[in-house]
């Protein structure tokens, strides 16, 4: 049937003509998505400094607990200078090794990621740097929209330009999610080690930054194979 269809455009319209319609609907589709972008676009000097503001991910959570059954969100953000150095670097170390040096996105490592998917046969790391995690926790959903990593890039891309890359770590530190309901790192060190962000030594970093992949299902408390092998790979660099 779409046989016939192709057939009997291209006898009906030319080549040129074919090529106009095409670009005619990328042009429209292109500016419906700019309006999109800027409906949703952030002040960006609102998020230079002062308290971290919740994030998408978190207002969705709230939103979707009840009728879930899903505990009650804990969530108390706290600044960089009440953060221990240990969890600066676990981070860095799990997430994004050149976290200080690209701006925004690492194309080796995403290259780097995709190759060991394809030899686990499994989508294992999705090869995101910090910054676009931060982004997408800050102003995105959970949603598998396929335009969503486009208007990532472009957040992303925006907040490097921005933000200094301290003030992207604090971000990241205080929304990202370490297990259901537990946002943010003051959260995560309260709940699983019974301490504070400040205080904790490099074995309890480790270990939060180790459950950052897939937080729900490993991570200090349910302390899984995957989990464990995340621990040894990244305690190899402290």
């Amino acid at each position: 049937m779409w046989k016939y269809r192709i057939k009997w455009w291209f006898e009906k319209f030319s080549i040129k003509e074919t090529l106009r319609w095409i670009l005619s609907i990328f042009f429209i589709l292109a500016i419906i998505d700019f309006t999109y972008i800027l409906t949703i676009w952030p002040d960006w000097d609102s998020y230079k400094k002062g308290r971290v503001q919740q994030s998408s991910f978190i207002k969705q959570y709230v939103s979707e607990r009840k009728q879930n059954n899903w505990p009650r969100l804990k969530w108390t953000p706290k600044p960089m200078n009440k953060i221990s150095k240990h969890m600066v670097r676990a981070l860095i170390v799990a997430e994004d090794a050149n976290f200080y040096w690209h701006d925004g996105v690492d194309l080796e490592a995403f290259q780097a990621a995709m190759e060991h998917n394809l030899e686990e046969k499994r989508f294992v790391y999705g090869g995101s740097t910090i910054s676009q995690q931060a982004v997408k926790n800050l102003f995105f959903s959970s949603s598998r929209n396929p335009l969503r990593k486009w208007h990532e890039l472009i957040f992303t891309i925006a907040m490097e330009s921005k933000l200094s890359k301290r003030r992207i770590l604090s971000l990241y530190l205080n929304v990202v999610e370490f297990g259901r309901g537990i946002y943010g790192v003051e959260s995560a060190a309260r709940h699983y080690f019974g301490t504070t962000a400040a205080k904790l030594s490099v074995s309890q970093a480790i270990q939060l930054a180790a459950s950052l992949p897939a937080p729900v299902n490993h991570n200090p408390a349910t302390r899984t194979r995957f989990f464990k092998e995340r621990v040894r790979k990244i305690a190899r660099y402290f």
